[in-house]
């Protein structure tokens, strides 16, 4: 397995009142770019936006949001966290991130997933009854477009029919990086075990510990699909703070906007 990478997500919350803390969705995005800087200049791996269409997020298009801020940095990974893919145009996503990779110079990466939000389907009009085979019809092309320049696809439920049309720009990796984010559904991993796509495991709440069955099973269906050991990757993100602030202020600034978005996410 490859060594460790070390990184930072966000959705770009910007608030549920002003009690908690709320910002503008342009201050947030500033503050954004600026953590993208600073990350790169203190040596993270990577910065990641999700993809959310609601009023206590600023982030409905990461693609755009990172390419701001892919040629004010050097080494730090760009990518998502994650790309809605079932409520997405594979072809548009594609494109996005191979532009972000040319901007970037090889380091655009497209974590993948179905949302831990519904918003996105209504918005764009699909129907939640095709929850399942969205993403899968929608993964596969993204895959096979990533592979080829040029593309021949016999379309979908889903998907357009192509016929041997090219897509561009192609990316500087020679294959652009997909990464599959999963939350905790078995068939999520062994798809991305028997894809041979790295998994990232989304820790919303409990115990990581809780998540290591799912491990054990990517490894399982990773080996058995006879994909190289060597490239196998496996991530976790999971809710943390580092800081050398004042422990108490600490507390109060981070504890009331997560209790506030959490108990707003509950009820």
């Amino acid at each position: 397995m490859k060594p460790y990478t070390l990184g930072m997500i966000t959705f770009l919350e910007s608030g549920i009142d002003e009690k908690s803390g709320k910002v503008s969705h342009k201050e947030r995005l500033d503050r954004a770019i600026e953590e993208i800087v600073l990350a790169d200049k203190v040596g993270l791996d990577y910065y990641g936006i999700g993809e959310h269409h609601r009023s206590d997020y600023a982030a409905s298009s990461p693609q755009i949001i990172l390419a701001a801020a892919a040629k004010l940095t050097n080494r730090i990974h760009l990518g998502s966290a994650v790309t809605v893919l079932s409520s997405s145009d594979p072809v548009r996503i594609y494109e996005d991130f191979a532009t972000l990779d040319v901007l970037s110079n090889g380091r655009a990466e497209i974590m993948a997933g179905r949302g831990s939000f519904i918003e996105s389907f209504p918005l764009f009009g699909y129907d939640l009854d095709d929850y399942q085979t969205l993403f899968t019809e929608k993964l596969d092309m993204l895959l096979e477009i990533r592979k080829n320049e040029r593309i021949t696809w016999k379309g979908g439920k889903h998907t357009p029919k192509l016929d041997n049309v090219g897509i561009y720009p192609r990316s500087i990796q020679e294959k652009l990086k997909v990464s599959i984010a999963v939350g905790g559904t078995q068939s999520s991993v062994v798809r991305a075990a028997k894809l041979g796509l790295p998994m990232i495991i989304a820790v919303l709440g409990g115990s990581p510990l809780r998540f290591k069955p799912l491990v054990d099973l990517y490894k399982h269906f990773y080996h058995e699909s006879g994909h190289n050991p060597d490239d196998m990757e496996i991530g976790i993100a999971i809710h943390g703070l580092i800081t050398d602030k004042d422990p108490n202020d600490l507390v109060e600034r981070y504890f009331l906007p997560h209790h506030a978005t959490f108990t707003k996410l509950g009820e």
